[in-house]
């Protein structure tokens, strides 16, 4: 009787974990998708500041990079 008892417990046990990783896979789906949205609009948006204001400084745009520290392969320096 016990066994059954044990059975029955792991079997709700089981569903209730399946349950609760369908609705985790759901909402993790939503999300994803809701970040691959905003990542287009914030691109689209970025597109269009710059197509209005092209000018330096403008948004999407980098500075040039500073003289001085470059980068030296360790097997030059080794020589």
């Amino acid at each position: 009787m016990l066994l059954w008892l044990l059975s029955g417990a792991a079997a709700v046990l089981a569903a209730a974990a399946l349950m609760r990783v369908s609705q985790a896979s759901r909402r993790l789906e939503r999300v994803t998708q809701s970040y691959w949205e905003i990542r287009y609009e914030h691109d689209q948006l970025r597109a269009r500041l710059d197509r209005i204001s092209p000018e330096e400084g403008a948004v999407g745009t980098r500075p040039p990079p500073q003289a001085g520290t470059a980068f030296v392969p360790l097997s030059s320096v080794r020589k």
